[in-house]
């Protein structure tokens, strides 16, 4: 693929435990995207690399050979250097899931690297491949400006009794609280709420909804973060693909016990083999299990338990917000589920949520009726975007000041 950039471009990293995504933006009066991608399953025999070409509306998914993240890594660098657009990067944008108390963006310094490498253990699944992207670009091109994104910076001005967790106070103290997550995706579906339905509006209480194989709810209240429902770590809150959600920490020691796993097995085991997947036992992908509850008890209780533990939570942020003015849904799950957005919804007419049904199979922009108290939305979330805008604010910032 060709093309011919002359103006300057931000690229973003957004990598996972299983995928790197990343995305390329013109840096015009307004951000222009202008590919993004996504190396998928890394680690495994099922590792696809998926490229979209937004300006001619051209995808391609292709097989590919990645063992690890640095393998994966290497073969992205391949691919971008041999884009004409590459020439015109100047600014990388990483999504960091866990910042503890940054609160803005950050250009990534070897400073900041060695505190991050410090953090790791706190997310094994995130940090350590994110921190590897940084670090291999930085390797091949020493030039580049970088800047780290945090994905818990949204949720820093929680109040603090959204932050505690019922534990001796001297681990608050070393830094052991509920920070939250999706950060990045909530800060963009603000900016989006305001933007399509006006201020006023996007400063009432509002429950977020990031519905994916990660999943979260977010309570925001004139703007700002009031509570979330992933907390120490993203492996808490709701159950989601392969995570377990919150549980009994009795569970762990009684496992330990009985089952003999040691900590890395049970941090194994509620990452990668609960949630959907764990109580399935067929697939942590929402279509598929949709298509089969029909026809098998544990997969249809799977689907059950993710709609009702979503309604719990979205019960318990109208209490915390003493109200609920909007609802909007987002993520893989939350933009396309017709029948989960329908399934969570429904018995929440005391809360002043009235489905549209026609409006919500063809997931429009506001799906509730126009009497609904409550106004529901699907807003597709860009947390690429999101990365991009931050970079280039920082990088024009630092252009700025050096001149």
């Amino acid at each position: 693929m060709k093309m011919d950039i002359n103006k300057d471009c931000i690229l973003t990293i957004n990598g996972g435990s299983p995928s790197i995504k990343f995305g390329l933006f013109e840096m015009s009066d307004t951000l222009v995207e202008l590919f993004c991608g996504e190396i998928e399953n890394i680690g495994t025999d099922h590792a696809k690399f998926n490229f979209s070409n937004i300006s001619i509306n051209e995808k391609t998914i292709t097989s590919i050979k990645a063992t690890d993240h640095n393998e994966a890594a290497i073969m992205l660098i391949d691919w971008l250097e041999k884009q004409d657009s590459f020439a015109s990067v100047k600014a990388i944008g990483h999504r960091i899931v866990q910042g503890m108390e940054h609160t803005e963006p950050l250009v990534a310094s070897d400073e900041l690297v060695s505190e991050l490498k410090k953090l790791s253990f706190l997310d094994p699944e995130h940090l350590p491949g994110e921190i590897k992207m940084i670090e291999i670009f930085r390797k091949h091109y020493p030039a580049l400006f970088q800047v780290a994104c945090f994905d818990t910076a949204f949720h820093a001005d929680m109040p603090q009794v959204a932050k505690l967790l019922s534990i001796p106070q001297r681990y608050y103290d070393k830094g052991i609280r509920r920070y939250g997550f999706h950060g990045l995706s909530y800060a963009y579906l603000m900016g989006e709420l305001n933007k399509t339905a006006g201020y006023e509006i996007a400063q009432g209480k509002i429950i977020l909804a990031h519905l994916g194989s990660g999943a979260s709810l977010a309570a925001v209240k004139e703007g700002k973060s009031i509570d979330t429902s992933m907390g120490f770590t993203p492996a808490s809150g709701i159950p989601m693909g392969t995570r377990a959600g919150d549980i009994d920490p009795g569970v762990a020691y009684y496992l330990m016990q009985t089952e003999k796993l040691s900590p890395a097995q049970f941090d194994h085991l509620i990452n990668h083999e609960s949630g959907l997947i764990g109580i399935s036992e067929t697939s942590s992908d929402m279509r598929e299990l949709l298509k089969r509850q029909h026809t098998d008890h544990r997969v249809a209780g799977a689907v059950e338990l993710f709609c009702y533990q979503t309604k719990k939570w979205i019960g318990s942020y109208a209490a915390a917000l003493g109200g609920l003015d909007t609802l909007v849904f987002s993520g893989g799950i939350g933009e396309n589920a017709t029948e989960v957005r329908k399934r969570i919804c429904e018995g929440l007419q005391f809360l002043g949520i009235e489905l549209d049904e026609s409006r919500n199979k063809k997931h429009g922009q506001i799906i509730s009726t126009d009497k609904s108290r409550v106004s529901v939305r699907v807003i597709r979330t860009n947390e690429e975007l999101m990365i991009a805008r931050l970079t280039c604010e920082i990088f024009e910032h630092t252009i700025k000041t050096k001149t």
